[in-house]
């Protein structure tokens, strides 16, 4: 798989409820990318919510909007929804209005996620 995007996540404090069934974390978040195919940033912000489970285990889903310009120069919006039950293994889906960018809507895509100072970095592989 291709690297085709890297979204880089500003993070900010998490918000946190934990009860006999698991524990829920609401992390909201900017975020922004600058590449060949699409150059934008979020407007609002986004969140990324994970539930721990009582056996350790999680999943994840960050959803945003990220508002910019593709490779064809046109304004557009991405929406992308990542789903996963690790920082190494995300399925992110993605609604745009872009029709260059069209082809992400049906391709199928990972994510890994990997921190760095402040948040993290999104890759996205096609």
């Amino acid at each position: 798989m291709k690297q085709i995007m890297e979204i880089n996540v500003t993070i900010f404090q998490p918000r946190t409820v934990e009860g006999s069934t698991g524990k829920a974390v609401m992390i909201p978040f900017s975020a922004e990318t600058h590449g060949e195919l699409f150059c934008g940033c979020t407007r609002e912000e986004g969140v990324d919510t994970q539930r721990i489970h009582p056996d350790g285990s999680m999943t994840l889903s960050a959803r945003y909007i990220l508002y910019g310009r593709d490779a064809d120069g046109r304004e557009c919006s991405l929406f992308i929804e990542n789903n996963g039950t690790s920082l190494e293994n995300c399925t992110p889906k993605v609604i745009t209005d872009s029709p260059a960018l069209g082809f992400l809507e049906t391709t199928p895509l990972s994510a890994k996620v990997e921190p760095c100072e402040n948040g993290v970095v999104v890759r996205i592989f096609a």
